[in-house]
């Protein structure tokens, strides 16, 4: 999961190095001499910017769990939230919830499940889409449920019932994700070539 994220920002970085503002296609219409840049080519600057910060905050979160440095690592994750990404970007939900589920996923190391799960519904409360980081918290909450579950002992009702809330969290997941590779697939169907 973490590796696509860096491919994204990787992807859109790179996508910005490439299309820095000129002519996308390289044949000009007869008799004009330049075509001038499409406002809506470009990159908003500021978005890039958003994005940057929260890869920054990523890896430092990523070095400090290296050196399991819990508390930093989740500061870190915290910056990523508080990052001000221009309004409407689809890419600062897929970021932020992203970060919730690293969140979630410190907290719940860290011995703070409620805290965990109190992440994971703050990203859930946040969503306007679909999307596979969606799916992904999701996934959190049903990890969260289990090792809740785990700390019980297994015969316990209120054992029972959070391997059932797991299930059904994962579940979740699987539809969301299930749904998304159907619309693909239709898009793809769909595309002219």
């Amino acid at each position: 999961m973490k590796k696509m994220y860096l491919l994204l920002l990787a992807g859109l970085l790179g996508l910005v190095c490439c299309t820095g503002g000129g002519d996308r296609d390289s044949r000009n219409t007869p008799g004009q001499v330049t075509k001038l840049p499409d406002p809506d080519d470009q990159i908003d600057q500021a978005l890039m910017i958003a994005l940057s910060q929260a890869k920054n905050f990523h890896h430092k979160a990523k070095v400090y769990m290296t050196d399991a440095n819990l508390p930093d690592a989740i500061a870190a994750v915290r910056e990523i939230l508080a990052i001000e990404f221009p309004a409407g970007a689809p890419e600062a939900e897929d970021v932020r919830l992203d970060a919730y589920a690293m969140l979630a996923k410190l907290l719940l190391a860290s011995g703070k499940p409620e805290d965990a799960m109190k992440a994971v519904d703050d990203g859930i409360a946040e969503k306007t889409r679909d999307s596979f980081f969606l799916a992904n918290l999701y996934t959190v909450k049903g990890e969260i449920h289990e090792a809740q579950a785990a700390d019980l002992d297994p015969q316990a009702e209120q054992a029972r019932a959070l391997r059932r809330a797991a299930i059904g969290a994962y579940d979740h997941s699987i539809q969301i994700n299930e749904a998304l590779q159907k619309q693909l697939a239709q898009d793809v169907q769909g595309a002219p070539e």
